[in-house]
């Protein structure tokens, strides 16, 4: 129904309901009037009066009801509020997502270049320099010097302190022929897996780039993944590659995957130039290598920026885990439960990537992101190299120095799952939601199916732009429920290596520090495409993280 009709069906609903009310009023008072004694004057009552008085604040009080929906205050009486039974929408409603005019306009000047993010050309030049230099950095203290940050013994030792630092890089984190084979091999496993394997076909949401054309992404991480694990066992147990190398040459793979994501984001930037399909650039070479110049950068079947983001460091972040408690086994002939967590963990993580695939193209990175240094780099290297520092402690340290009490192992392991339930249900509750509107969602039986992912007929603020923006579910309590979750599963990978050391939280206080400004991008990329219906939004949904507090 359109919007007009529906203005016009409440207005019409407004003036009978007043009608009645005022028709109810005048009846109960006359008869107050009839059934009790009145002066001889014929005036009401003091009793009669009160009565009317208090039939008629009834009435008026109904008529000024704000119906709560869950924990958060909705206007049910809205016209942009929809769902929750007022209207199944998304039952009926099904040609897809319809982009209003208004919301063109608006995705046009979002999709210009318009401000620097980052600290611009400066700013992004130095994390291209900073980050590779701090994680040999952070390595080197947790391989050499016990997890302690080290630094220079004064002034005089600067020099020969960057040089012990280069030294260590130069003997340890080579980029050795077994590095350089294990590493390749498994980019190489993984594409032709990505490209090979049956997987179910998701349609992505519109790309205003493409003149709000759907993209087409074949979702087959899950047994891909699966592939993977019975590959590695086989390589593992034949001997053809032990796992543990991984751990044992932790550096030499890690310079490997540095250089790898340098030089994919070079060929992914020439060839969006080159072949005219560039997007958001600013014109500054730096600064659109590092953001990207390409959308949606596809070989045959394969998306490069999906499996990037799910294939490449969710898995290689497993097999380090896998590496560690491996390793772990040879050495004591038991894997501890703070080696079991990760490996739980990660391997939970990946999972929900995989099982979860068809979501992943309703997402922000998929529709809107580039595909440059900053994704490359970071999927490539970043991530696994830089959040396994709990399972590098682990496995290179006695048990006793990370151990915990029964109820420390109950607290540590409750908490992990109960963060990955909300993490995972409320990412499938939004992307979900996202293709009912769309008429696209289809229910994966891919295990684990946790409850409470899927909503049936949610709430949800109908904008001016034609999307919709969800107020249901998990999404009724913050606005970015979802990264609370993640960040508290962040920081319970870092509590499983104890307190000895400060860089396996670094996991922790580096994801805080993303997160809240991702959101602050977010955030202020939706109000310039929302506009007042972002601020309605917001006062509907006030909180960002967490409930009631912030």
């Amino acid at each position: 129904m359109a919007q007009g009709d529906t203005s016009g069906l409440r207005a019409r609903a407004d003036e009978l309901r007043k009608a009645n009310a005022q028709r109810a009023a005048q009846q109960e008072l006359q008869n107050g009037t009839n059934g009790a004694s009145s002066s001889s004057t014929g005036a009401p009552s003091a009793a009669q009066v009160a009565a009317a008085k208090e039939a008629h604040d009834k009435i008026v009080k109904a008529q000024n009801t704000h119906f709560e929906h869950g924990y958060r205050k909705v206007d049910t009486r809205d016209d942009q509020i929809i769902g929750g039974g007022k209207e199944r929408a998304l039952t009926h409603y099904n040609p897809g997502i319809v982009i209003t005019e208004k919301g063109r306009e608006t995705d046009k000047r979002v999709d210009t270049h318009e401000s620097w993010e980052f600290g611009g050309p400066i700013g992004t030049a130095f994390m291209m320099v900073f980050f590779p230099n701090m994680m040999y950095y952070l390595w080197i203290c947790l391989w050499f010097y016990d997890g302690r940050l080290v630094i220079p013994n004064g002034v005089d030792d600067i020099v020969p302190f960057l040089q012990r630092m280069a030294q260590h890089v130069y003997e340890d984190a080579f980029p050795t022929p077994r590095a350089i084979i294990g590493y390749g091999g498994l980019m190489v496993f993984e594409f032709a897996l990505a490209w090979v394997m049956p997987g179910w076909m998701q349609e992505g949401l519109p790309v205003p780039s493409l003149n709000y054309k759907t993209l087409m992404y074949k979702c087959n991480a899950l047994s891909s993944f699966y592939a993977t694990l019975i590959v590695s066992a086989v390589l593992h147990v034949t001997g053809i590659y032990r796992l543990t190398e991984i751990i044992e040459h932790f550096g030499e793979y890690m310079t490997v995957a540095m250089i790898s994501g340098f030089l994919l984001a070079i060929a992914i930037y020439l060839h969006a130039v080159l072949t005219g399909t560039a997007q958001r650039m600013s014109g500054n070479l730096l600064y659109d290598y590092f953001m990207g110049a390409a959308l949606n950068p596809r070989i045959g079947p394969v998306d490069l920026k999906m499996w990037a983001e799910v294939r490449i460091p969710w898995v290689l972040l497993f097999l380090i885990s896998v590496s560690g408690a491996c390793k772990q086994y040879e050495t004591y002939g038991y894997v501890t439960p703070n080696m079991a967590f990760m490996v739980l963990a990660t391997g939970l993580y990946i999972n929900a990537c995989a099982k979860g695939e068809e979501c992943i193209p309703q997402t922000w990175d998929m529709f809107h992101e580039k595909f440059g240094w900053l994704l490359i780099f970071w999927n490539f290297a970043g991530v696994p190299f830089t959040y396994s520092y709990s399972c590098v402690y682990i496995a290179t340290h006695p048990p006793h120095v990370y151990k915990f009490s029964t109820l420390g192992y109950v607290a540590l392991y409750t908490t992990l799952l109960t963060a990955y339930w909300i993490f995972d249900s409320s990412m499938a509750q939004k992307s979900r939601f996202r293709m009912q509107l769309q008429g696209t969602f289809v229910v994966r039986w891919t295990f684990p199916q946790m409850p409470w992912s899927t909503l049936k007929d949610p709430r949800y603020l109908q904008t001016e732009h034609g999307n919709a923006l969800l107020v249901d579910g998990w999404w009724q309590f913050a606005r970015k429920i979802n990264y609370s979750a993640d960040w508290i599963q962040a920081t319970t990978w870092c509590v499983a290596a104890g307190f000895g050391s400060i860089i396996p939280y670094y996991y922790s206080i580096f994801f805080f520090a993303v997160l809240t400004h991702r959101c602050g991008r977010d955030f202020e990329r939706c109000e310039r495409k929302y506009g007042k219906d972002w601020e309605k939004y917001c006062k509907i949904i006030p909180y960002r993280f967490i409930p009631y507090v912030y």
